[in-house]
């Protein structure tokens, strides 16, 4: 326990709700402030991409006890179903024997993170919205219009956690010696959905991810416990197969036809939700610093929003809040020490997820239909198994571990270019399973 404070956080998604729960068993008064309304007494905005929590993500709920109630909402996929133009599949297993990823419903979990940060004390504000910040005294002026009457809240701390567009790292960005950049793709994504069969039961195999590669856009799906299917259609925003070229029903149509043809006795509301469902974008921001004094933070996509394709949002800003309550409980009282090694610390793993999750796109679009990334993810799987203790996969590192991502970076990108020379090999596709290979890559590692 600590000194009892008064703290605000601003935004009250996944990680704000999970920070709420932290900051309210160590003793703190805590107010969650949301310009939205109540999520739990709304319809779903129909841009969503599900969640896929890993072993990060399980870590920060294990600690505070709430792992078993997420469990119960989540499904486990333990491998990607790639379906190829031939309307073949192929299956790549995700890690080892027993080792998943969860897919979860992102407005199903919202709701029930905040419905647990009200069973522990913390009270919620929805429908309150920051304009501004006095990031001296850690004051909020909230109102109804930017430029109507405000009404000012004094606190003793304040969290942002209202993501890649935070207004309270909006603040911190007018002050002198404050880094910030944000790049977007050219690719935006759409959202699309498979129901359940009539009984409630799956039309696909549910511990499978399912991916459509098609190269500069690509079709995903990931299963909820209701029996249907979230699915995210990305694709380039202008040219060649995109979605300015979908503009009437038979182009779309026509379209799936063409590039995803297994889709179509799974997805019967294609036209409804393809023009009803908006276009969102994707974007990754990086700033720094992440506090002021001892008074403000940031927290979650608020200072590293990264792009979903490693399905690591959620895991980083949950392993924020993992550091954050380490640093807590090693530093006590001391917040401006436990502020400065948070972003300290974080700020090189968080620029490396986003790196990581920017080249998953080219590897889910593109690589998992390619022979050649196909048979390397075959020899590192032989070898991984041969010697575990010298190779795991980069997979692997960033999802099934609680290895610092800029490590998991720096060693991967070492494992991929002894992966190149293994297959530059003459003839490696049929002599990769035998003991010349072994030895190869061990005098590889040695180097």
């Amino acid at each position: 326990m600590q000194n009892q404070k008064k703290i605000a956080i601003v935004g009250a998604g996944l990680v704000g709700s999970l920070l709420a729960i932290y900051l309210k068993k160590a003793g703190h008064i805590v107010h969650v402030y949301d310009r939205s309304p109540d999520i739990r007494k709304i319809q779903f905005s129909g841009r969503s991409i599900n969640l896929a929590m890993s072993d990060r993500g399980w870590k920060a709920l294990e600690v505070i006890g709430v792992d078993q109630e997420i469990k119960k909402i989540g499904l486990p996929m333990e491998k990607r179903a790639i379906h190829l133009m031939d309307q073949s599949l192929n299956y790549q297993k995700y890690g080892k024997e027993g080792e998943s990823i969860y897919s979860l419903s992102r407005g199903v979990l919202n709701r029930k993170m905040i419905d647990l940060a009200e069973e522990k004390g913390v009270e919620f504000f929805f429908e309150h919205k920051v304009w501004d910040v006095t990031l001296g005294d850690a004051t909020l002026h909230i109102g109804k219009e930017e430029h109507g009457e405000w009404t000012d809240y004094k606190y003793d701390m304040i969290f942002g956690s209202d993501g890649a567009f935070s207004r309270v790292r909006h603040r911190m960005q007018r002050q002198s010696m404050f880094n910030y950049s944000q790049d977007f793709l050219e690719i935006g994504y759409k959202e699309l959905n498979i129901p359940s069969n009539a009984d409630g039961t799956h039309k696909l195999d549910k511990s499978s991810l399912h991916i459509w590669p098609r190269g500069n856009f690509m079709l995903i799906a990931l299963p909820n416990l209701d029996g249907s299917f979230t699915c995210t259609l990305f694709m380039p925003f202008k040219g060649e197969n995109s979605f300015e070229q979908l503009d009437t029903k038979e182009k779309l149509v026509d379209f799936f036809a063409k590039y995803f043809p297994s889709t179509k006795e799974v997805i019967p509301n294609l036209v409804e939700d393809f023009f009803k469902n908006p276009k969102s974008y994707l974007v990754t921001m990086k700033c720094f610093p992440w506090t002021h004094n001892d008074k403000v933070a940031l927290i979650g996509d608020a200072c590293h929003a990264i792009v979903p394709f490693y399905g690591h949002g959620m895991n980083a800003g949950f392993e924020d809040i993992t550091v954050l309550n380490e640093l807590m409980e090693k530093y006590g009282d001391d917040w401006e020490t436990i502020f400065n090694e948070y972003q300290n610390s974080r700020k090189p793993n968080t620029d490396a997820i986003a790196e990581l999750s920017y080249r998953n796109f080219i590897e889910m679009s593109t690589k998992t239909a390619d022979a050649n990334f196909l048979l390397q993810k075959k020899i590192e799987k032989w070898f991984s198994e041969r010697h575990p203790e010298k190779w795991i996969p980069l997979y692997s590192r960033v999802t099934f571990s609680h290895q610092p991502y800029s490590e998991a970076l720096a060693i991967g990108d070492r494992q991929d270019a002894i992966m190149q020379e293994i297959l530059a090999i003459e003839s490696i596709e049929e002599i990769w399973e035998t003991e010349p290979i072994e030895q190869r890559i061990l005098q590889l590692l040695r180097e």
